[in-house]
């Protein structure tokens, strides 16, 4: 009974990685043809979806080009072509309901069977005429209302991401188990800077080691996620920095431990820069990015996750991997401990 965190270790991983990967993503769009119009003329619009089932919807499926919330347009006629692809028609208005010269309209696909697609910024409308009073009554006829909801379980579709959502349940788990280890490897070294017992250093040190392997592995998913994101592994992003020179910080614990020959001053000297590099790791993992512009999201003063980042559906699986990856770094912190603590009694042994 005293294994039970790992075997429950096991069985929530075994969970995440199943669940992770096999539950499928919620109907999306992925491109739309054309991406530009302009006011005053009629718009044939192809439409082409993922994971879709608009040849399966009972009722008629619905359409909208969305300025804001006061101000849309509905699909004069939809042609389904296929379970992924459409072919929409809207009428625009002689001009935009603003000065601006162009607007970007959002994409809103709602039927029974999928719920609510969703493309940001679908296309550009450009307009060469003032707003009249006429065009201004035509965006405001139709509200976007009385949507069918996606029922199904299944993954927040999200068009720069898409599959690579999943990489939530291996990335962002590696940091916060990375962030908790780190934890446990600062109290070691301050229940050696109390005791001077060699255990409590040992412990401290194995921490260390696996923490550094869980960063490493951070940065490696990020980079891969952020290679197919954002078009580059390494973006010079706030967080990436910051994160790579924590890193640094932890590293460097290693090299300053190895210049001194003696034990118990290479145990307190380590100590105590090891109680300094947690310190410096909260800054920079969760204030400097904060404080400026980023590409991660949960950055510029907002929180980590909102509704557009992460929903009920994927709290189900993250929360879970959050625990069964911090779990297995313990666990993979024991085992190391184990076989350090065996050698130092080895070389205890040899010396005597």
């Amino acid at each position: 009974m005293k294994h039970w965190w790992k075997i429950l270790t096991v069985m929530i991983l075994l969970y995440v990685l199943t669940i992770g990967m096999l539950a499928p993503l919620a109907p999306g769009i992925t491109s739309v043809s054309p991406e530009k119009a302009m006011t005053g003329e009629v718009l044939t619009m192809r439409v082409n979806g993922y994971n879709s089932n608009f040849t399966k919807s009972k009722e008629i499926i619905r359409a909208w080009l969305e300025l804001d919330t006061m101000n849309a347009l509905c699909a004069e006629s939809i042609k389904i072509i296929d379970d992924t692809q459409l072919e929409l028609t809207f009428s625009i208005p002689s001009s935009l309901p603003s000065q601006k010269m162009i607007e970007s309209a959002t994409l809103i696909v709602n039927s029974d069977v999928d719920g609510s697609s969703i493309f940001p910024d679908a296309i550009f409308i450009k307009q060469d005429t003032t707003l009249s009073e006429t065009s201004s009554e035509e965006w405001t006829s139709c509200a976007v209302e009385n949507l069918f909801p996606n029922e199904a379980y299944n993954y927040p579709f999200r068009n720069i991401l898409v599959e690579s959502i999943r990489n939530l349940y291996f990335h962002v788990p590696m940091w916060f188990g990375m962030i908790f280890i780190f934890l446990a490897s600062m109290i070691y070294s301050i229940k050696y800077l109390q005791k001077g017992n060699p255990v409590y250093d040992i412990r401290s040190r194995t921490f260390a080691s696996v923490g550094i392997l869980y960063g490493l592995l951070g940065l490696l998913t990020g980079g891969i996620w952020a290679q197919y994101t954002w078009g580059s592994f390494w973006s010079f992003d706030v967080k990436q920095n910051m994160s790579a020179i924590a890193l640094l910080i932890y590293m460097a614990y290693f090299v300053l431990r190895g210049s001194f020959e003696d034990y118990d001053k290479r145990a307190r000297i380590g100590a105590v820069y090891n109680i300094f590099a947690f310190a410096a790791l909260i800054p920079l993992l969760f204030v400097i990015p904060r404080m400026t512009s980023s590409l991660h999201p949960g950055n510029g003063g907002n929180p980590g996750f909102g509704g557009e980042d992460l929903d009920n559906t994927m709290r189900t699986v993250f929360y879970p991997a959050v625990i069964a990856w911090t779990l297995l770094g313990f666990w993979i912190s024991q085992l190391l401990y184990r076989f350090e603590k065996l050698k130092w009694k080895v070389l205890e042994d040899l010396e005597d």
